[in-house]
């Protein structure tokens, strides 16, 4: 056991030596080293990590490693941890190597970050593992006895898988009398032993001689192996077959089918009978493939193509072939035939994808590299040349870094939202006759960055709320689309910061960050607020996040919840509005309006009067749309003089809400200079503080004013000038008449004028003017002096227009008692819906009476 395990540390020792020996400087632009073979896992190679100047301690970090082709055998590896090279597996040359010659194993180093590609290239050195060897352990050899001296017999070569100095260097043969040997070499340095003849043989002294032969490779240690050969001596046969030539040539395409013929060789022997009938076969000396490839016709001496022949595995064949006769002592001869194989296109291009960095950011600049592809052709020469290109309209370009070695580049900017993946089909294309190629395709998704803001699918919304909405109700939802994926397409929504009516916009609305559902935190009320704008973000999660923003507008939409107000009349102390009529009142009086406001709007306030309960309905009706309280008849002695009626304010919302009111009407002989219920009421405090009303009545009873001071004016004006003029006429005397008399004849505007004033019995008669053309068009004035009043009154006529309010019959317009009567008109809070100009009772009313009655003045 000892002298085994010493016998082995000096083979190691012997090997290292050796190694070291034949390891030379790498060549420029690449590593190369050598190993002997036969070492054991983990024997040391080479230091990568030194030798390519590498910082050992990021090898794994960058991922350094061999790249070799699917299915190829790993038989060197590296070691991430400090960089060496070393033995994975037992390397047999004489396997990984199967012709002669350098065995080199090709070997591409590649490291990431920053993608690098390194090519080294390990010599595997032979060993002597392997001794010759003889295909037969005893060879028989037949002699002519007439065989000349010197004459030359072919010997069986021994074979020995090693090369160089280890296969077979030489043959030594048993010491013996008769023969002697030399050894030959081949024209690829291979050896082989012919038996040479020394001395005359004797059949009748020797028939049978028997020698040893030895073949020793020039391996340390030495290795031979042995053949027994049996010299048989035969008779004479006096002439042996001749060829026509030692040596043939030949050239055969490596595609050539099997049963070709390869050459007819041609060998004559001058003897006749079996002596003469030549058959041809291989020499013993012919290698096995060979022999699996061709053969031999023995009687026609054809060389056939036998099997399969492949240019990438051996470009030449070395064929010999021997001529025998068939006679006694058949001496055979030999020669050589060469079979050059000419190179055939028939390997397409092989692609190998060395390394991928997928996927790809889609904002990676320009020349950023995505994958190593190396390009492979088993043929030779332009049959092996290879070109590489990619598909067209793909943002990728190959680049060539080493012979065979192309590296996948971008050349413009990614968009993932615009092509989220690329197949990018690989060609790779011989210069052959015809050519070949190979496709490959490389799948290469791009990753996203947040390179695009949320887009909402509306510009703006518009969202309408029915008031009296439940707190926390979806009044609607908002989207937003993000064209980017997983998180930067992943958005949040929320509502900007601002305020409504000085309130947190917060307190009114929220947001469902995920969802994007609109919820109302409040119960909103029309009459508060109509309408709001709100500010929505949506906001994605990329980094950086990017959002965009968009407005809802949010309508308040009216309900009937507010019913309507009597404005007037308004009852006194607690007790109902009373009223006085005057007995005398003929059908169509007015007697007032009945007003009231509605906060609501549209249909909701429009409002419907109706008289809902009376003393006597035969007597009193209510205008459904004005609120007009009218008499339909004359008062009769048996009507009651006190009138009880109950009028209903109905509006027009579903459902109808409604108010009433109680009106107490006294029927009397005259009436008192006294307001009545129905001008004695005021807005509530919320709706004139609430609406433009309060506006609107300041400058209705402001330009009203301003009016009847003008008219005054006006009036008095004229009143001197007729006194004047009566100074200087005798047609009036002073005391009666202070106004011009004259007018009154004058023509076009007293004969228009269709009032006229009947002064009582027993009182000085006044002085009534008619000024048609005094005020505004289509309005004339009247102005009525008496000497006893101390008061002049001036009123506002009606337009010059069909009857209105109490006149039925245009004819009757100038009766002395005519009631003569100006509206005064107020505005409703809620402009939506304007009742018409008869049902605003903002103006005062006045009614005249003849001269000497009390007449009675009250506002409706």
């Amino acid at each position: 056991m000892g002298a085994r395990a010493g016998s082995g540390r000096g083979q190691l020792f012997l090997r290292s030596l050796l190694f070291l020996l034949l390891a030379g400087p790498p060549a420029r632009g690449q590593l190369r080293y050598a190993v002997p073979e036969e070492l054991e896992h983990g024997a040391f190679v080479a230091n990568l990590g030194e030798d390519l100047g590498l910082d050992v301690s990021t090898l794994s970090a960058r991922r350094f490693r061999i790249v070799s082709r699917a299915g190829a055998r790993q038989h060197l590896e590296v070691n991430l941890e400090n960089g060496i090279l070393f033995v994975n597996e037992r390397i047999d040359r004489e396997e990984v190597c199967e012709a002669g010659g350098t065995c080199l194993l090709h070997l591409q180093l590649l490291v990431e970050s920053p993608l690098e590609l390194y090519r080294v290239e390990v010599e595997v050195l032979d060993i002597n593992d392997h001794a010759p060897t003889f295909p037969w352990q005893e060879y028989v050899l037949e002699v002519a006895e007439s065989a000349v001296l010197g004459a030359r017999f072919p010997l069986e070569s021994a074979q020995d898988p090693d090369v160089g100095t280890n296969s077979v260097h030489t043959y030594r043969l048993s010491p013996n009398a008769f023969f002697s040997l030399e050894v030959q070499t081949r024209s690829d340095a291979s050896k082989f032993a012919e038996l040479v003849l020394e001395r005359a043989l004797d059949r009748e002294q020797q028939r049978v001689h028997r020698v040893l032969l030895t073949a020793l490779d020039g391996g340390v240690p030495e290795r031979s192996g042995t053949a027994h050969i049996l010299v048989t001596v035969l008779d004479a046969n006096d002439n042996v077959p001749a060829f026509d030539q030692p040596s043939y040539g030949v050239s055969l395409p490596e595609d050539a089918p099997a049963g070709t013929l390869v050459i007819q060789l041609n060998a004559t022997d001058l003897d006749e009978g079996p002596n003469g009938e030549i058959e041809y076969s291989f020499s013993g000396h012919a290698p096995p493939r060979v022999r699996e490839l061709f053969h031999v016709e023995p009687r026609s001496g054809q060389v056939l193509l036998k099997g399969r022949l492949d240019y990438e595995r051996a470009s030449l064949h070395e064929l010999y072939v021997q001529a025998k006769d068939r006679g006694p002592s058949a001496v055979a001869v030999h020669c050589r035939v060469l079979v050059h194989l000419l190179d055939v296109n028939d390997n397409a291009p092989e692609v190998t994808l060395t390394s991928v960095s997928t996927p790809v950011l889609e904002d990676a600049p320009p020349g950023t590299v995505i994958a190593v592809i190396s390009v492979l052709d088993r043929d030779s020469g332009d049959n092996g040349r290879v070109s590489c290109e990619v598909s067209p309209n793909v943002p990728f370009e190959l680049r060539s870094s080493f012979r065979n070695y192309y590296t996948l580049v971008t050349t413009q900017a990614l968009d993932r939202e615009a092509v989220p993946e690329y197949n990018v089909s690989i060609t790779a294309r011989d210069m052959g006759s015809p050519a070949l190629l190979t496709r490959s395709t490389l799948t290469i998704p791009v990753s996203d960055v947040n390179d695009n803001a949320p887009r909402f699918l509306q510009p703006s919304y518009s969202v309408y709320v029915m008031e009296n909405n439940a707190p926390g109700a979806s009044i609607c939802s908002v989207s937003a689309l993000d064209p980017d994926c997983q998180q930067n397409a992943y958005l949040s929504y929320s509502i900007a910061d601002g305020h409504i009516h000085g309130m947190p916009v917060g307190t009114y609305v929220s947001i469902n960050s995920d969802s994007g559902h609109m919820y109302a935190l409040r119960s909103l009320d029309y009459e508060q607020i109509r309408s709001f704008q709100i500010q929505v973000q949506a906001q994605d999660a990329g980094f950086p996040p990017l959002s965009a923003n968009v407005t809802v507008h949010i309508f308040v939409l009216d309900q009937n919840d507010n019913a309507p107000v009597i404005v007037s009349p308004l009852p006194r102390n607690g007790s109902v509005a009373t009223e006085l009529v005057p007995r005398s009142a003929r059908p169509g009086y007015l007697v007032g309006t009945v007003s009231a406001v509605d906060a609501d709007a549209g249909l909701n306030s429009r409002l419907s009067y109706q008289l809902l309960q009376a003393t006597d309905f035969t007597l009193f009706s209510v205008a459904p749309d004005t609120g007009e309280l009218r008499t339909l008849r004359s008062f009769l002695e048996q009507d009651a003089s006190r009138q009880q009626l109950v009028v209903q304010v109905r509006d027009g919302g579903q459902p109808a809400l409604s108010a009433t009111v109680s009106l107490l009407l006294s029927v009397v002989e005259t009436m008192p200079q006294t307001l009545s219920d129905f001008s004695e009421f005021s807005l509530p405090p919320e709706v004139s503080s609430s609406s433009p009303l309060t506006l609107y009545l300041l400058v209705s009873l402001g330009s009203i004013s301003f009016t009847f001071l003008l008219a005054i004016l006006i009036l008095t004006a004229i009143r001197c000038r007729g006194e004047r003029r009566s100074r200087q006429g005798d047609s009036c005397s002073p005391p009666r008449c202070r106004c011009c008399p004259g007018s009154r004849a004058s023509s076009d505007g007293l004969k228009a004028s269709n009032l006229t004033a009947q002064p009582p019995a027993g009182t000085t008669a006044a002085t009534c003017l008619d000024v048609p053309a005094g005020g505004p068009p289509g309005y004339c004035y009247k102005v009525c002096l008496g000497p006893e009043s101390a008061q002049s009154d001036f009123m506002f006529l009606k337009p010059c227009s069909p009857p209105r309010n109490n006149e039925k019959d245009p004819g009757k317009r100038s009766r002395p008692d005519q009631h003569l009567q100006v509206s005064k008109e107020a505005k409703q809070p809620n402009t939506d819906w304007l009742p018409p100009s008869t049902q605003r009772p903002g103006l005062k009313r006045y009614q005249i009476q003849p001269w000497g009655s009390r007449g009675s003045r009250w506002k409706g």
